[in-house]
């Protein structure tokens, strides 16, 4: 419990500083006035002191009475709050003593600088233990050394992720699809071929990255072949390292350099060139009449014109009529063989249908030819040569 104390009296030195001496002259009446109130203020102070040594409330301290306001955290677990409140609004104290709150913004804080500081609690590898670690992961699959030996290497996440970071804008995203590359290295690692851990992770970690740059580096991806990939990364270097030895950079002389073919240089040269495009945007100014259009207005369209999608559902319907009509002709084995694998969309196999009738899977496949050499005559005379009937198949 905090002892009040009280607030201590002016010595008569200082009651006596404020009046007015007279040294043989008149005493204006202002400071006559003056010296009446201060009398008045020093008897209230003095009767302040009286009821604080009698134990009344008034004339209570106002620091202990804000301090007694405020709510004492004792979780301890809960001691992160108070300190983001305290940041945001502070209590201070001007020359009267009073207390004032003073509205202060939330400091600015790294994402980047946390997470480092998060990677240094995790202590490096020596290469015996790290060694230790992958046998004992490798052998007993102990996912526990697993999280060891990834926990050890995330500050070499980092430095890696910091040769790319002008290629993409966000850092941690660099950093997490490293972490990644990361794992996978850790679960790949061979313990036995004498090479360290960092060593073989740099390649996952560096692949992982690279591959998350290109696939973000525009909405439509640039590079999807081997080809592509390689130009996208080595194009620009090489054309400034030929033109720094003297060279033309032609496009042949790329294409020989980084053994590609020229039509993918010159492809790839035209999607970094190239801005992206929206197919929604408008096109020209709305006056001339063309606003409301856009590109993909002038794009081909992958569907079947009308005639040709009512030409064709006439034509597949006329087939299925001329191959029931077909198989009505047809009797036993062959009947069951045509239906079961032409006239069904789930189709039996040849071993199926032979072991259905007890025969081979060979003498299935004979009895299947000749009823498909009968239903190719069947239909050339019905419907001509608009069906191929050697190009279709059912396995």
């Amino acid at each position: 419990m905090v002892e009040r104390k009280p607030p201590r009296k002016r010595s008569s030195k200082a009651k006596g500083a404020g009046k007015v001496i007279d040294v043989g002259g008149v005493v204006p009446e202002s400071s006559a006035q003056e010296n009446s109130e201060e009398r008045e203020h020093e008897r209230d102070e003095e009767a302040d002191a009286e009821a604080a040594e009698s134990g009344s409330d008034e004339g209570v301290d106002t620091d202990l009475a804000a301090g007694a306001a405020a709510p004492i955290d004792v979780d301890e677990d809960a001691h992160h709050e108070p300190a983001a409140e305290a940041d945001a609004d502070v209590v201070d104290h001007t020359d009267d003593d009073k207390p004032v709150r003073v509205e202060r913004g939330l400091a600015r804080r790294d994402p980047m600088s946390i997470y480092m500081s998060e990677t240094r609690r995790f202590p490096l590898l020596s290469p015996a233990d790290e060694h230790a670690l992958a046998v004992k992961l490798v052998t007993h699959n102990d996912t526990a050394s697993a999280r060891k030996l990834v926990e050890a290497n995330l500050r070499l996440v980092v430095k890696i992720a910091y040769e790319y970071r002008r290629a993409h804008r966000n850092l941690l995203d660099l950093v997490q699809e490293g972490n990644i590359g990361l794992i996978q290295a850790v679960s790949k690692f061979d313990p036995y071929r004498g090479v360290k851990l960092s060593s073989y992770a740099a390649f996952w970690i560096r692949a992982y990255i690279l591959k998350f740059i290109l696939n973000n580096w525009r909405l439509v991806k640039i590079g999807t072949t081997q080809a592509q990939r390689k130009l996208f990364f080595n194009l620009r270097k090489e054309r400034e390292k030929l033109e720094q030895l003297g060279f033309q950079a032609t496009t042949k002389l790329l294409a020989e350099k980084l053994d590609v073919p020229e039509r993918e240089v010159i492809d790839m040269e035209r999607r970094l060139a190239a801005p992206e495009a929206s197919l929604d945007a408008p096109l020209g100014s709305g006056d001339d009449g063309d606003g409301a259009r856009t590109r993909l207005d002038y794009m081909p369209s992958d569907t079947d014109r009308p005639d040709q999608a009512v030409e064709a559902s006439q034509f597949s319907q006329l087939l299925k009529s001329k191959l029931e009509t077909f198989a009505a002709t047809l009797e036993g084995r062959e009947q069951t063989i045509f239906r079961d694998r032409w006239l069904t969309e789930d189709p039996q196999t040849l071993q199926e249908i032979g072991d259905k009738y007890a025969i081979s899977r060979e003498r299935a496949r004979q009895l299947e030819k000749r009823m498909l050499d009968r239903l190719k005559k069947y239909l050339e005379a019905e419907l001509g040569t608009s069906i191929d009937i050697a190009a279709m198949s059912r396995e």
